[in-house]
């Protein structure tokens, strides 16, 4: 990762590179995500309403939903959960 100054807007972002797999600094992008939150401001349900319905007009419009076969592949979803609970609980406290 690296600090990294964006062009005609003054801004300096942290760039992560694209072959890094994990967070390293996981507080750091805690600590990020809760700031964001703060700064944004509160969505009425009517604007949020709004914007999911804008979501779906475009995810429409994209091709990518509805779903033919909304159960396409949820055998696999079964089984990554089934995987992730056993070994959570497996885990020693």
């Amino acid at each position: 990762m690296a600090w990294e100054k964006v062009p005609g807007r003054g801004e300096v972002v942290l760039v992560q590179e694209v072959e890094e797999a994990m967070i390293r600094h996981a507080n750091t992008l805690r600590r990020f995500e809760e700031d964001l939150i703060r700064r944004e401001p509160q969505r009425s349900f009517r604007e949020s309403l709004q914007l999911y319905e804008a979501m779906w007009k475009e995810a429409v419009a994209l091709g990518v939903l509805p779903l033919s076969d909304p159960l396409e592949g949820i055998e696999a979803d079964f089984e990554l959960a089934r995987v992730l609970n056993c070994s959570k609980n497996s885990l020693p406290e």
